[in-house]
């Protein structure tokens, strides 16, 4: 009895020494999610397993981390913690990011063939990589203004651009927009300087399939500018299309940085194929001359705010009415078994209102075989009737028709 209570007691041990995902991330709880995303990804560098392999301590931080991460970067699951903690949080539903450059072959095959059957998949950036930039090991390329570079890089890698602008085009704001023709999956990276000179990342946005291509972009116009996660639409999806649709604007959340100031400014793009190379072709612009777009987008994404508020309510009212026609779709089949079994028992009473004795009705089966042998007896009689009639109509070869004249003599 004693082992049993210390073995049901460990769960319950564990459950009470977590602590606050909030405390554990460093970060306030209005948070924006760009915020919440920053903090982890240093902590997660800090103390990923590649870089403190004979180190427990740390590869149980990086557990609590991701831990912590997964709740508060799911809108639902930190709703639901915010409300009543980790006890309306299932952590065997957590997904994880996967860094694939610290996964074997054969664990790579298997998360590239769930991908391929709609399962998503969430990638992190090696940490090999971070890890060189903060250090200031990687090459960084100048890319000017207006001029697309298409390039290719290899899976798990990541190739550096910098792009220097004045205060008038920090002022008119500015656009970074990265697309694939071969469909490849990459993310756009961008890169804050540190004290010490390297490179830590600041801003992440996954690649999207937009109609032919995959495509990511990245819009500093000088006011909030919203992000939309398709990973959180495709889970609910997943389990049901309704909510799919109506879960379809949770993931249209602000990006952290709305504006850049005048300098230099570092982007990246990293391949994130499971297995091969990357095509990508990186552009960035000044929004100087596209005034008319920026206010079009402004008043899109206020609508699309407005709209996410609206599908809230209507989800209500939908659910109300799904559940009434549910109801009202079971009384119908219900009623009409019923009006069909009470219609043929009213035809069978009428039937037994008779003194005749029942018609004994020959099976089709008995009349088939009847008709049957009288075909059998018949067919020599046919038989022999028409080959009569066919000797009569045959001529015979010596049988030629002759027209004679018959008053003139031969």
């Amino acid at each position: 009895m004693p082992s049993n209570r210390s073995k049901s007691e460990k769960p319950e041990a564990a459950k009470q020494l977590r602590r606050d995902p909030y405390e554990v991330l460093g970060v306030s709880r209005n948070s924006t999610d760009q915020e919440i995303k920053s903090a982890y990804r240093k902590m997660a560098l800090k103390y990923h397993p590649d870089k403190n392999a004979n180190d427990p301590e740390a590869a149980d931080i990086f557990k609590e981390v991701t831990f912590s991460y997964n709740i508060l970067s799911d809108p639902d699951k930190r709703r639901q913690y915010d409300t009543s903690g980790f006890e309306a949080v299932e952590s065997e539903s957590q997904e994880l990011e996967l860094d694939l450059s610290s996964l074997g072959a054969v664990n790579t095959m298997f998360a590239a063939l769930f991908s391929k059957l709609g399962v998503p998949i969430k990638t992190t950036v090696s940490a090999t990589v971070l890890e060189e930039a903060l250090n200031g090991m990687v090459t960084v390329r100048p890319l000017l203004l207006g001029q697309p570079i298409t390039k290719k890089v290899e899976k798990q890698c990541c190739h550096f651009y910098s792009v220097e602008i004045s205060e008038s085009e920090a002022r008119a704001g500015l656009v970074c927009q990265v697309h694939s023709s071969d469909k490849s999956k990459f993310k756009l990276l961008y890169f804050d300087r540190e004290d010490n000179g390297g490179l830590g990342l600041c801003l992440q946005e996954d690649s999207a399939k937009t109609g032919k291509v995959t495509s990511a972009g990245m819009y500093f116009l000088g006011f909030p500018v919203y992000r939309l996660d398709h990973t959180l639409n495709s889970m609910a999806a997943a389990k049901d299309p309704d909510s799919a649709f109506f879960k379809k604007l949770d993931g249209f959340q602000p990006c952290e940085l709305t504006e850049l100031k005048a300098g230099t400014h570092v982007f990246a793009v990293y391949g994130d194929n499971f297995f091969k190379s990357a095509t990508y072709t990186i552009e960035v612009l000044s929004c100087e001359p596209f005034s008319e777009e920026k206010d079009s987008l402004r008043a899109v994404e206020a609508q699309i705010l407005t709209k996410r508020v609206e599908l809230s309510k209507f989800e209500t009212e939908y659910r109300e009415v799904l559940a009434q026609f549910t109801e009202m779709t079971s009384r119908y089949t219900q009623e009409m078994q019923e009006i069909d079994e009470l219609l043929k028992q009213r035809n069978e009473i009428h039937a037994s209102y008779t003194n005749a004795p029942p018609i004994k009705r020959s099976s089709s089966r008995s009349r088939n075989r009847g008709h049957s042998k009288e075909d059998k007896e018949d067919a020599p009689v046919r038989e022999k009737k028409s080959s009569f009639r066919d000797r009569t109509k045959k001529k015979k070869w010596f049988n030629i028709h002759l027209k004679v004249d018959k008053r003139k003599p031969c």
